[in-house]
């Protein structure tokens, strides 16, 4: 079954202009409530991840010269872990935590049985 993330192509380009402005990047995704259960885009690095968390995937965005590693704490991958998600945008804005708040736009998880 290959890496359980995907992108849409909106969230490719928007991975390259948060490349471009921040250097390499990263997606981090907890359990919590409101934003928290949202894809939050972070400096790589930044957010520090520990034993409650797994890398899902690396994943390859043309134009972006290394991969971007999207994490999930484990307690929310255990609920998940049957699903394949897609990492999309949409206008609005999410958590002032995700690099891409002030662009008008949040990142966000669409799943489907895999």
């Amino acid at each position: 079954m290959g890496d359980p993330v995907t992108l849409t192509p909106a969230a490719a380009e928007l991975i390259r202009s948060l490349r471009e402005s921040h250097g390499p990047i990263m997606f981090h995704q907890s359990g919590g409530c409101c934003d928290g259960s949202a894809p939050m885009c972070y400096p790589a690095g930044e957010f520090r991840t520990g034993a409650s968390d797994v890398r899902l995937a690396a994943l390859s965005v043309d134009g972006v010269p290394e991969p971007v590693e999207f994490w999930m704490s484990k307690s929310q991958w255990e609920l998940w872990k049957h699903t394949r998600l897609t990492v999309d945008v949409v206008p609005g804005r999410g958590s002032g935590f995700s690099l891409e708040a002030p662009e008008g736009v949040r990142f966000l998880i669409r799943s489907h049985l895999a």
